[in-house]
């Protein structure tokens, strides 16, 4: 079976993906990275892992309608895909598996 390779933050930005209730743009989805983290991140940051990750085929995006309130622009929404859910519950398991394979006491004994 073949593994599924994510950075941290391709990772990271698929999480807030999928805990989005609805398909979310790009500005919800970089409110909720910097909020989730406690990081400051570039919206452009966010744009760029959001269209290499539907590359990939770990989310689908399509464009919404026109608003004033935009200026007549689109927004374009993103959404989860199968190979997406696949990559993360693969990525959960195996750290799950990694935690656990740490004895314990082991971590409180590093930081003494």
């Amino acid at each position: 079976m073949k593994r599924t390779f994510l950075g941290e933050f391709e990772e990271v930005v698929l999480l807030v993906l999928a805990a989005c209730a609805d398909d979310a743009y790009g500005v919800v989805i970089w409110e909720q990275l910097q909020q989730q983290t406690g990081r400051s991140i570039t919206i452009s940051a966010v744009h760029a892992t959001l269209y290499r990750l539907e590359e990939k085929g770990y989310l689908s995006s399509q464009l919404g309608g026109a608003t004033a309130e935009r200026g007549g622009r689109r927004k374009r929404y993103f959404a989860l895909t199968a190979l997406g859910s696949k990559a993360l519950l693969e990525i959960q398991a195996m750290r799950q598996q990694l935690w656990q394979a740490i004895p314990d006491g082991k971590l409180q004994l590093i930081g003494q």
